[in-house]
């Protein structure tokens, strides 16, 4: 019984736990359903919500479809931007479109690109933000790779800006961002651009404002205008920009780059390599150029030898601001490039056409246009950068800036070089025929480097000075060099009698060249690498195919600016029988009744402007070394003194024309009416000819004597006599030339004339300031800067010498190397020379030699007179 009555207690017990527990679970369970529905309730309104927020946005305002949807409501802009395009790279540009009188005085125009970087865009969901990331794609690595985890840790991008989402679109596969802080000049972000043009500061964002938007399928562009407040040497006055900023979606898989070779001239992109066979890493430049590509149905055909036209031809623009008569002249400069595209396969491959009614967004800013922009401006040159995608050196979009002055340089080349051979290159103004021809010229060189062409300062000197004043072979050649991006301006060689008539730089075999090694297209079977470097190989011997890398400081005299043909003495001395004609002639020339003569002092400046150029044309070559691009295998020997028959040349012309300072050019019958003119800002500036000949005589002197050319000489001479046992023109050898034409008068006891006293203070004084030099602690102070009084116009002033210039150390620790020796020697033999004539000549050349000896002593040291 009482097992019975305890299993039946224990049954009750259970019921009641289980009648307890049911009124729990489904209350729990209704509790659950309950905030279930709570929680769709919440979703729905916050949906809603953005629904309802997205819409207002759209409803409010105005919507520009496109690569991003913008939102504008009143003064807000907004980003629409689609999940899709999340993490994909995007180029940024910015250029200037607007600029104030106080940025066109300084060069700075409509048109110049400042800024460039890619950018990604990150959605973060969970902060609710999107980043904006950027990074430097100049490295590369496997994919496979194990180095492939280091490398991304090790060049990672960086953060430069954040933005709150704001909505979602209605079907949450884009979200929405405000945008105007990065164009509005609150931050810096997207545009930098008072720090970029060298202004500094910030925009004061009260005074600034986005101007105007457009979206393109694969680009935006936003229009601002920015206001800082500048002083230059003076009162504070307002600087308001119009900029431009494009955002292009850039590929997802770049174009394939082509690797330099430093035998041909290209700009081009750094880039290293990393990977897990290397035992170092591989550093490659990739040529900048366009992708030019044959059509699908066109590459066997191409690859036959047939010439077809591009997938997508390159087309630039004529600035509507361009003076009607000189459009057709930069539209002829581009096509001539055609011939050299029908080199590399392809017809058609350029046009310039001017914008028509059928461009309906045609802008000058949009990078889906390249222009040739016009600018208002006193400056005179011209210049072709492009917009690069730096991961593979393709060619976006190429701007040509051009000056409306640089007709001024054109009009001062022509009519000094030209002048004696060519009526039509005289007046005070030319015909638009005339110029027209000259700016043909302009165009196809800016033209060329846009498709990625360096300079090529060496092509000039494929050609014997002789034949240039051959009627038939520059009417066959077509120009003054191989090469119309060399600083081969106009055949100032050629003489009145040789009828000379094809005078003008023109598109030659070098330029064809290098343009089909750039753009020939290749196919997927080609072993383009090889074909390439065969390309190079089979030319390598024909100086017209030379590649001469542009210099700061001359080392390589083939490869000089301005300078024609193979000999700089043989063409100075050409040029300067024309020079006399055009000194003869200047006040005729630039007659003009009733007028200043203000033309004849500027036409007289670029005679002497001329000369001072000779004369440096004629020096690099004294201690000059040719500079040869060698690889393995070809034969040639890497450095190549200048030889010495050439170098006793040189000084030989520097002892006629500027030792002796020539007497036609600085004392004639001009100066009964004006001096040599230059402008400066405030007005043309007069220069009186004993000043200015003792400033350029000073200029020579220094530069024939610095340390880097005597280094070079002494090079030579330890190379030469170890090696070669060829003739050498040592250091002593310069001395000894130089000397006895400086001091001829001294030697033959003569009274010295105001010239040739001016000669041997200049002389001496270039020796004891280069010698002080060497003994002065750099850090506390500067190394004497020669004024450069004159300089010639000279175009594409925007490159970067950087990248253009070989760099030879020959300097290190000059106080312990020969030159010191030589030149204290040297003064040391001026000396005692002065001190054994001082009472020699009338009492001017007495004081002058009393001054002498007291510098020269105090010089060396030495207190015994």
């Amino acid at each position: 019984m009482k097992e019975k009555a305890f299993l039946h207690n224990v049954k009750l017990f259970c019921l009641l736990i289980l009648l307890l527990f049911i009124p729990v679970t489904v209350l729990s369970q209704k509790k659950k359903k309950k905030d279930a529905e709570t929680e769709l309730v919440k979703k729905d309104s916050t949906d809603a919500k953005k629904g309802k927020k997205y819409n207002d946005l759209v409803k409010k305002g105005t919507i520009k479809k496109g690569l991003f949807n913008i939102i504008q409501v009143k003064t807000d802009v907004y980003f629409e931007i689609q999940d899709s395009l999340f993490k994909r790279e995007f180029l940024l540009v910015n250029k200037l479109s607007q600029v104030p009188y106080e940025i066109n005085e300084r060069g700075l125009n409509k048109g110049m690109n400042y800024e460039n970087k890619i950018i990604s865009f990150y959605k973060d969901t969970i902060a609710k933000k999107v980043w904006v990331k950027t990074y430097q794609p100049k490295v590369s690595s496997p994919k496979e790779d194990a180095i492939t985890a280091s490398v991304v840790d090790n060049f990672s991008e960086s953060i430069i800006e954040v933005f709150d989402i704001e909505t979602k679109n209605n079907d949450s596969t884009s979200v929405v961002i405000k945008v105007n802080k990065i164009f509005d000049g609150k931050q810096k972000s997207f545009n930098d651009v008072f720090n970029n043009i060298g202004l500094s500061g910030s925009a004061k964002s009260d005074l600034s404002y986005i101007e105007g938007l457009k979206s393109f399928p694969k680009n935006i562009v936003v229009k601002s205008q920015l206001t800082t407040s500048f002083s230059d040497n003076g009162p504070t006055v307002p600087i308001t920009l119009g900029v431009t900023t494009n955002i292009i979606l850039l590929d997802k898989t770049p174009m394939k780059p082509r690797f330099s070779d430093n035998r041909i001239g290209y700009f081009t992109e750094t880039h290293w390599y990393f990977a897990d066979t290397q035992q170092a890493m591989l550093e490659k430049e990739l040529i900048t150029r366009w992708r030019l590509e044959p059509k699908k149905e066109d590459e066997e055909r191409y690859l036959k030898g047939e010439l077809v036209e591009p997938k997508k031809p390159i087309v630039y623009y004529i600035d509507p601001s361009t003076p009607k008569q000189w459009r057709q002249y930069i539209i002829d400069g581009v096509h001539d490039w055609q011939a050299a595209f029908e080199r590399a396969g392809f017809k058609n491959a350029i046009i310039a056409k001017e914008p028509t009614e059928k461009d309906l967004d045609f802008d000058i800013d949009d990078v889906r246009y390249s222009v040739i922009t016009y600018a208002a401006s006193p400056k005179s040159n011209a210049m072709g950068p492009s917009v690069v995608d730096p991961r593979s050196g393709e060619i976006i979009e190429a701007d040509i800036i051009w000056w409306h002055n640089v007709m001024t340089s054109l009009h001062s080349w022509m009519r000094i070089q030209t002048g004696p051979i060519d009526p039509k290159a005289r007046g005070n103004k030319f015909s638009d025929e005339h110029m027209g021809e000259a700016i043909r010229f302009v165009s196809s060189h800016e033209v060329g480097h846009t498709f990625g062409l360096k300079h090529n300062m060496g092509s000039s000197f494929a050609y014997d000075v002789e034949s240039l004043r051959s009627k038939e072979f520059t009417a066959k050649m077509g120009g003054t060099a191989p090469s119309i991006m060399d600083y081969a301006r106009y055949n100032y060689v050629a003489q009145p009698e040789d009828n000379v008539t094809v005078i003008t730089p023109k598109i030659g075999e070098y330029d064809k060249y290098a343009i089909e090694w750039g753009y020939r297209w290749y196919g997927p079977n080609d072993d383009e690498t090889a074909k390439l470097n065969e390309a190079i190989t089979k030319h390598q011997n024909d100086p017209i195919y030379f590649y001469g890398e542009q210099q700061g400081s001359v080392i390589d005299p083939r490869s000089q600016s301005e300078d024609l043909g193979n000999d700089a003495v043989k063409a100075s001395e050409y040029g300067l029988k024309n020079l006399k004609r055009v000194v003869d002639s200047i006040v005729s020339w630039t007659y003009d009744k009733d007028k200043s003569y203000y033309e004849t002092g500027k036409l007289y400046i670029g005679a002497i402007g001329q000369w001072k150029m000779y004369n440096h044309h004629v020096m690099n070559n004294i201690g000059g070394v040719y500079l040869n691009t060698t690889v393995h295998g070809d034969g040639k020997q890497s450095y190549v003194p200048v030889p010495a028959a050439m170098q006793k040349k040189a000084a030989d012309y520097l002892n006629r024309n500027i030792i002796t300072i020539p007497q036609w050019l600085f004392f004639n019958d001009i100066l009964e009416k004006t001096n040599p003119l230059k402008d400066s800002p405030v007005g043309p500036y007069e220069y009186t000819p004993y000043t200015l000949a003792r400033e350029l005589q000073y200029d020579v002197i220094y530069h024939l004597f610095s340390d880097d050319r005597l280094l070079r000489m002494t090079e030579n001479e330890l190379f030469q006599r170890n090696k070669t046992k060829e003739a050498v023109f040592t250091v002593n050898d310069l001395f000894k030339k130089i000397h006895q034409n400086v001091f001829a008068g001294t030697i033959q006891n003569k009274s010295l004339t105001i010239m040739e006293r001016m000669t041997q203070k200049n002389y001496v004084d270039v020796l004891i300031v280069s010698t002080n030099i060497l003994f002065e602690k750099t850090d506390t102070k500067k190394n004497l800067e020669i004024q450069q009084t004159l300089n010639m116009p000279h175009l594409c002033s925007y490159l970067d010498d950087a990248h253009m210039v070989r760099n030879i150390n020959q300097t290190a620790l000059k106080r312990v190397t020969e030159i010191t020796s030589d030149k204290k020697g040297e003064l040391n033999k001026v000396l005692q020379l002065l001190k054994l004539k001082k009472n020699t000549g009338d009492q001017s050349t007495k004081n002058h030699y009393f001054d002498l000896i007291q510098r020269i002593e105090k010089a060396l040291n030495n207190t015994t007179f």
